[in-house]
């Protein structure tokens, strides 16, 4: 079935078909009894519960950032039955991003080709919602536990929410770890975890941030600033799948350094090789991140070198090529706790978390 929709889907502009379909799904789950459906119907089959980073995830699967920036769609997503949700890229000021198009699809390599650049609503809406969000969630699942009155331990588990968090186009390089301070101590009530996004290929001059002195800056300090408060919450990196050897070595050794919480493997790709769409339109789509299958043998290949190299000290999410449950086994085999999809669940649609889970 749903691969008819999708064909059909697949004539019109990417971009505007993802806010299309996300807004019939929210005017659909509006109704209590259309989400029980929908609920029903994509719900995971029990799993274990997976405990990491000090949080309790209900399933692995989880959404990479990218797919909701704005925190707007959190309510359809837990129906779709993810485990956790990235949301994101925040920059501390609204920004519009590059010019459209900049959302390109490469059906004959199952991928997709971005050059969003952090369009986002900025910090103060996205809390904003982030807010309302919690009080109805934590409401909720508070009216169900007097009424089921289940042991503690059964109690509903939340969906896991992610704070993706990055710099303003316009604030130069020296000083974006004031950025990644704004939006930490903004989003720190309202998410369960962080990462901290410096390789999007983009933002101009970003995956600069990459480099071990200007990652420390950022890093140290809200690691500073997460001590400061009450809860303290994890803080991961999201890597670049390009990075060279001796670069990825050197990230290595800096969160083993300052004992970060984990990293987020990878993100998109500017290389273009071995694919099977057309030179010459690929030309004319031009710069942005390839994300997909093209990028599964990658991020597995660094999942497993981080793993082995560093004897899982380092706990790392999987994101790349991830599009059925053997390419979750890949992951979680190479040493992942937990995997991310978006391109997956393009191609794939709406069953993606729960035949990923059942597979598993």
């Amino acid at each position: 079935m749903y691969k008819i929709l999708r064909s059909f889907l697949f004539l019109f502009d990417a971009e505007k078909v993802h806010y299309f379909s996300m807004n019939v799904l929210k005017f659909l789950c509006s109704f209590a009894f259309l989400k029980k459906i929908i609920t029903k119907k994509y719900s995971a089959v029990p799993a274990d519960v997976i405990n990491e980073f000090g949080l309790s995830f209900k399933n692995p699967v989880g959404l990479a950032a990218g797919f909701d920036k704005n925190a707007k769609y959190l309510n359809e997503l837990e129906a779709l039955g993810f485990g956790f949700v990235e949301i994101g890229t925040v920059t501390p000021l609204p920004q519009a991003g590059n010019h459209r198009p900049r959302l390109f699809r490469l059906p004959k390599d199952k991928a997709l080709i971005n050059r969003m650049g952090f369009n986002n609503d900025g910090l103060e809406k996205v809390v904003h919602r982030l807010k309302l969000w919690k009080i109805r969630n934590d409401g909720l699942r508070d009216r169900n536990y007097e009424r089921n009155n289940p042991a503690p331990e059964t109690k509903d588990l939340k969906l896991i929410i992610g704070g993706n968090i990055g710099k303003n186009k316009l604030t130069p390089n020296e000083d974006a770890w004031l950025d990644y301070e704004k939006c930490f101590i903004a989003l720190h009530n309202y998410v369960d975890y962080f990462v901290v996004n410096v390789s999007s290929p983009n933002t101009p001059g970003l995956r600069a941030l990459q480099e071990s002195d200007s990652l420390r800056k950022i890093l140290t300090n809200l690691q500073s600033r997460n001590a400061q408060f009450l809860t303290q919450k994890p803080i991961l990196l999201k890597i670049a799948p390009d990075l060279l050897q001796d670069e990825l070595d050197e990230v290595i050794a800096l969160a083993l350094e300052i004992k970060l919480d984990g990293l987020v493997v990878a993100n998109t790709t500017i290389k273009r090789t071995q694919l099977l769409t057309p030179l010459k339109e690929l030309e004319n789509i031009g710069a942005g991140g390839l994300s997909g299958e093209p990028l599964k043998n990658r991020s597995t290949e660094m999942v497993k070198y981080i793993s082995e190299k560093t004897n899982g000290q380092i706990l790392i999410i999987a994101s790349g090529g991830i599009f059925t449950a053997a390419d979750a086994k890949e992951k979680l085999n190479a040493g992942a706790i937990l995997i991310q999809v978006w391109t997956g669940f393009i191609y794939k649609g709406p069953s993606i978390v729960k035949d990923i889970n059942a597979g598993l």
